[in-house]
């Protein structure tokens, strides 16, 4: 642990926690309305979340950066764990261990998330893209670290997960660097490998989902999702005339579908505001990484943006009708613990990376610390 240093919090990024706490404030709000006792809940995970933000953030994650393989290798140990050992929960999904005395389960999957972003920040920093992008050879190499996670989280199954965890991983070598000719050679074999992939690749289920989404009427959730958006207006309705939520139309009003529950309350402008402030936040974290020479940091703080990016834009499309409906949360707002916790590990590891950068890279005669 460091030893805390007041002058410390001058690089220390206070906007994006600014730009946090209402997405906190406006869900637990939404989530007392419709189910008292989740917002208790949610309250424990938000207090967990906060302590292990601190010990995160105080954690010497660049001087110690040795231990980043070990816990990328750790992660994917549990995630071969659920293969032989791993318990299931509806749909005959096996993604989550059994934890012995506790009475508990964790989800390696969502462990994956902050390691593999990690494991990509260390394996970039330590042999960064050439002029033209990385070669074949690199590429297929940092592919690996990618693709291990992804091919055993889809077989659990879960694909959105898995897909989520592939787009952030090309996302990141996308933004840093690859030469055209391998983008070239990968959009084509999309293209041609995606009908197999349906036909042989998807369990029906996935596959069911994909018509929902393709018929011309859409499911029963996405239908009262679409209804209650309408009937928020402008400004939204009151709580008693909140009736899609109120009266349980609206289906997983507190997770999946709380974008719609949120239109349902505060309308188009609270929408909106919400909307801004994700944009916001987005763009601002993209801002951190262009503007940075430090590969752990543009790394880590391109992967939380695209991350961002990705939950709420499959969300909000979901809700509308125009995504599938996979069960992807929107971040930092639907109830639950897992996936708050997952983005306060990676922002934890955002502020480390940035409030310690001079402390880490340079010792006490200013000369470069490689430890």
């Amino acid at each position: 642990m460091w030893k805390f240093n007041k002058r410390i919090l001058a690089q220390f990024d206070f906007f994006s926690i600014i730009l946090i706490i209402p997405l906190v404030l406006t869900s637990n709000w939404l989530i007392s309305e419709a189910v008292p006792v989740l917002a208790q809940k949610q309250t424990a995970y938000i207090g967990v979340a906060v302590i292990t933000f601190l010990f995160v953030f105080l954690l010497p994650i660049r001087r110690r950066n040795w231990l980043i393989p070990i816990i990328y290798w750790a992660n994917i140990g549990l995630l071969f764990a659920v293969e032989f050992f791993g318990t299931t929960r509806g749909m005959g999904a096996q993604r989550w261990i059994e934890l012995p005395f506790v009475n508990a389960t964790i989800q390696p999957s969502e462990f994956v998330k902050p390691a593999l972003i990690l494991m990509l920040a260390y394996l970039i920093q330590r042999k960064p893209p050439p002029e033209n992008g990385y070669r074949v050879k690199d590429f297929l190499i940092i592919s690996f670290y990618i693709l291990l996670p992804f091919i055993l989280i889809a077989k659990e199954p879960d694909l959105g997960t898995a897909l989520i965890l592939l787009l952030i991983g090309y996302g990141v070598l996308f933004f840093i660097g690859v030469h055209w000719k391998i983008w070239t050679a990968i959009i084509v074999t999309i293209l041609l490998a995606s009908p197999l992939v349906y036909k042989f690749g998807l369990h029906n289920y996935q596959k069911v989902r994909i018509k929902d989404f393709l018929s011309e009427k859409p499911s029963y959730h996405v239908q009262q999702s679409i209804i209650a958006i309408g009937s928020g207006g402008l400004t939204g309705k009151s709580k008693e005339e909140a009736t899609q939520t109120q009266m349980k139309f609206l289906p997983i009003a507190t997770s999946d579908f709380i974008f719609a529950f949120l239109v349902e309350r505060s309308g188009f402008l609270g929408a909106l505001a919400i909307i801004l402030v994700y944009i916001t936040l987005i763009l601002h974290l993209m801002s951190l990484s262009i503007y940075n020479t430090d590969y752990y940091i543009k790394v880590v703080t391109i992967s939380i943006s695209f991350m961002i990016f990705i939950y709420m834009g499959v969300n909000i499309a979901m809700t509308i009708g125009y995504a599938p409906v996979v069960g992807i949360p929107l971040p930092m707002f639907s109830y639950g613990g897992s996936s708050f916790l997952n983005f306060m590990i990676l922002f934890a590891i955002m502020q480390n990376l940035i409030t310690f950068r001079y402390k880490d890279m340079y010792d006490d005669r200013g000369t470069k610390s490689f430890i």
